[in-house]
């Protein structure tokens, strides 16, 4: 059963965590499902592992033939490896993807499956009419890939982040929102200095997202943020040696 973050006079943001980590072999992931009246999108559909548990729960919220778009923060296989799928079950959704991206995702595909169905995200971001409303992609390069994007919704204020704000919590843990990083959520802290590649992309990141009224930061992996959890993060990653900051000659060694 999908996690209703947001519902409010036809619009909902729905949340699926449970899709593609049965028997714990793959990392655990979140879904994510924006309907604003008759029409709808999805964020970081997956892979195939969590294929067709989301396709069958979506089904029960609003119909995939009739999604508009989808929405994918970055090419991992975590997030758009289901993708040959999703291009068969919705006959004219749109592929929503950096324009770094744009070349590469079709190898997920069949040959033709994806002509003229991706839409290039420039880097400085777009909005993305849903509905009645936009959603905005917002700049989230090398958080941890090149040419990443996260969704923020300005109907709900919940800024959809991708692999930031990670934590390694599972089951009905993942369902229940974060309001204190005291302490730090499991895996959290690991996470951000292995995966972000610097301080100064953070340092830019809580710069910009500090313009913008954030009522949950929901990331791909892990529970959502909420309350005072979502400022003190934002305060947390400002601050946090990361990627190259870390690493040195000792880590590029010819192994013995």
């Amino acid at each position: 059963m999908p996690y209703e973050l947001f519902r409010d006079q036809g619009h909902a943001c729905l949340m699926f965590s449970d899709t593609s980590n049965e028997g714990g072999e793959a990392v655990q992931s979140n879904q994510f499902l924006i309907v604003d009246g008759d029409c709808g999108a999805i964020i970081d559909p997956g892979g195939n592992l969590a294929y067709s548990e989301l396709y069958l729960g979506m089904t029960r919220h609003f119909s995939p033939q009739k999604l508009s778009a989808i929405l994918a923060s970055h090419a991992d296989p975590d997030i758009i490896a289901s993708l040959d799928r999703w291009m068969t079950a919705t006959p004219t959704a749109k592929l929503y993807v950096s324009t770094l991206w744009e070349r590469f995702v079709p190898h997920f595909c069949k040959p033709g499956k994806t002509t003229g169905r991706i839409v290039g995200i420039p880097d400085p971001g777009m909005r993305i009419r849903i509905g009645r409303h936009d959603l905005i992609a917002l700049p989230a390069h090398f958080m941890h890939a090149e040419g990443n994007f996260q969704f923020y919704d300005p109907v709900s204020r919940i800024l959809f982040s991708g692999d930031l704000g990670v934590s390694f919590t599972t089951g009905e843990e993942a369902r229940q929102p974060i309001t204190s990083l005291t302490p730090l959520p499991k895996g959290m802290d690991a996470f951000h200095r292995r995966y972000m590649v610097s301080n100064k992309i953070l340092r830019s990141w809580a710069r910009m997202v500090r313009t913008l009224p954030i009522h949950m930061i929901v990331p791909q992996h892990g529970a959502p943020l909420k309350g005072a959890a979502v400022g003190e993060f934002i305060q947390w990653v400002e601050n946090l040696p990361c990627g190259i900051d870390l690493m040195g000659d000792a880590h590029y060694t010819v192994p013995g």
